[in-house]
């Protein structure tokens, strides 16, 4: 680009701006948290670059020239539409959430429950693919052990799993194809004290545990869930227990978030509503379930 296109320094405009809306080089000073000679010395730059004279320095304030006049109204335009830019996207921020959630908790656990997510207007972007929580990602829901280096995890309920299917099929369990993790069953069937399934039981494979449950709905077989995530489907008599012999494999859903964005509002917001949504879930399902891991 030639050098006469150049745009002058940053720091150069913004103290003509200031200076010319203000009408002061004292008052620009006080606003960009600098000297008043500072403020002129880079008025002098911009004057140099631009070959214009833009004050007439008077004894106790400076008053634009023609030409300071006639460049001053564009600049300011350009500086407000600046702030108004940096300000809404400010308030973009403030106003949204962006969460990961593994895809089965956040379509049957999460989302039935966000309408009771309330207080000052938060848009919520939810997404189901692993999130790294040092980007614009600001909180996840894991599972894990919740020792995750630089992260703040706050622990939901366990991971559990027990036997579901349609009501009606309880008396059929042993008949019915297995559907979801062969390791979920097997540690279900060796918790209880049984010999593990063949592998001639297991029916349709699908890619996610909310679809195993989906299955079982239809009754197409008996799932391997967990009766935390799925209770409004046991609740609303979609879902039954086939057993109500409760496994573990020791791990549990966490709410966590970057520890540099722990003292954010909206995500210890976020984080207080769903540690009393998890709770209130886990009190429910106990009283059906008093054997229920911790």
């Amino acid at each position: 680009m030639p050098a006469a296109r150049r745009l002058p320094p940053l720091v150069s405009i913004e103290a003509f701006e200031a200076a010319a809306r203000l009408g002061s080089f004292a008052g620009a000073a006080r606003e960009l948290g600098t000297s008043a000679a500072s403020v002129s010395y880079h008025v002098k730059q911009l004057e140099s670059r631009t070959g214009l004279t833009l004050f007439r320095r008077l004894p106790q304030r400076v008053d634009l020239t023609e030409a300071g006049a006639a460049l001053a109204g564009d600049v300011t335009a350009a500086f407000d539409g600046l702030r108004g830019s940096f300000a809404d996207a400010a308030d973009r921020y403030q106003n949204r959430l962006a969460i990961s959630a593994l895809p089965t908790f956040g379509a049957s656990w999460l989302i039935p429950r966000l309408g009771t997510f309330s207080g000052p207007q938060i848009d919520l972007d939810l997404s189901p693919d692993p999130q790294d929580l040092s980007g614009p990602c600001e909180v996840a829901i894991r599972n894990g052990n919740g020792d995750w280096r630089g992260i703040k995890a706050t622990r939901l309920f366990p991971a559990v799993f027990l036997p579901l299917c349609a009501p009606g099929l309880q008396d059929r369990i042993d008949t019915l194809p297995l559907l979801g993790r062969a390791d979920w069953w097997a540690l279900w069937f060796d918790q209880k004290g049984l010999a593990p399934p063949a592998p001639a039981r297991f029916g349709t494979a699908f890619a996610a545990e909310h679809l195993d449950i989906a299955a079982a709905i239809a009754g197409q077989g008996v799932a391997i869930g967990s009766p935390i995530i799925f209770a409004k489907e046991i609740e609303a008599g979609r879902l039954a227990y086939a057993d109500d012999f409760v496994a573990t494999d020791g791990r549990a859903f966490w709410v966590c978030c970057a520890a540099s964005r722990a003292a954010s509002p909206k995500v210890e917001r976020f984080r207080r509503w769903v540690l009393d949504e998890s709770a209130a879930a886990v009190a429910d399902v106990r009283k059906r379930l008093p054997n229920l891991p911790a």
